[in-house]
């Protein structure tokens, strides 16, 4: 007797006969419904951009943070189910905490992303759970650099030049492609990713409609003030 399709489809932990975990592609599509976010190195840091999601004129702008910081040198920011990218969050702030107190010492940014990532891959091994539905763009800087990761439900994670996750993030990766500049200065990788963003979008975007930070070594971690986001929405 063949096995039904809806086996595979109903299970996180069994291949389908074409080597395929379903559940962990509806968590993939899950992420592609969520708020474009876009991660962009320039010389000396990383700029994170979010676009805020559209919800009613009643709820106050400060309630919808979009970019995290997880520890002095480390920030992220989350597409897709956000209760899942709360609980991988705090899961990361635990993991930057412990490592201070085991170590005396920030943790390196790759090894905080192999930690989320191996927490999520599990989720892909057990019944009973299901992958999270959620892209995490960590940013970072550490003895070894400047770092940009992009994680995935599945577990796995890349670093990045430039990366854009969420809802028509195809169109934002391919004026990538095109026009990502090596050592850009802080401006410059806004502008681009101001760009992309609008690339992406079928609307009209304005200033107030997304979050920007970012993190290098001179300064750290600060937002990127509403002037500097209106000038790049102007050019």
């Amino acid at each position: 007797m063949e096995p039904s399709s809806s086996m595979y489809d109903e299970a996180s932990t069994i291949f389908s006969p074409d080597g395929r975990l379903f559940q962990v592609e509806y968590a993939r599509e899950a992420v592609k419904k969520g708020a474009t976010t876009i991660g962009v190195k320039f010389k000396g840091g990383v700029l994170l951009l979010a676009q805020r999601p559209e919800v009613s004129h009643l709820v106050p702008s400060a309630s919808l943070e979009k970019i995290h910081r997880i520890d002095d040198h480390i920030i992220c920011t989350v597409t897709g189910l956000m209760a899942d990218g709360r609980h991988l969050i705090e899961l990361a702030r635990e993991e930057a905490q412990l490592n201070r107190i085991r170590y005396e010492d920030p943790i390196p940014v790759k090894i905080l992303v192999d930690s989320i990532c191996e927490y999520e891959h599990l989720y892909t091994q057990f019944d009973g759970v299901r992958p999270f539905g959620v892209v995490l763009l960590v940013a970072g800087i550490d003895s070894r650099g400047v770092h940009l990761f992009s994680t995935d439900p599945s577990g796995a994670y890349l670093g990045y030049k430039a990366i854009c996750e969420g809802s028509k993030s195809q169109t934002a990766m391919t004026y990538f492609s095109s026009n990502y500049a090596p050592n850009a200065s802080l401006g410059e990788a806004l502008d681009l990713s101001v760009a992309a963003l609008q690339k992406s979008s079928k609307k009209k975007l304005t200033p107030e409609m997304i979050d920007a930070a970012m993190i290098d070594a001179k300064s750290g971690f600060h937002p990127v003030s509403l002037e500097m986001k209106k000038k790049a929405f102007g050019k």
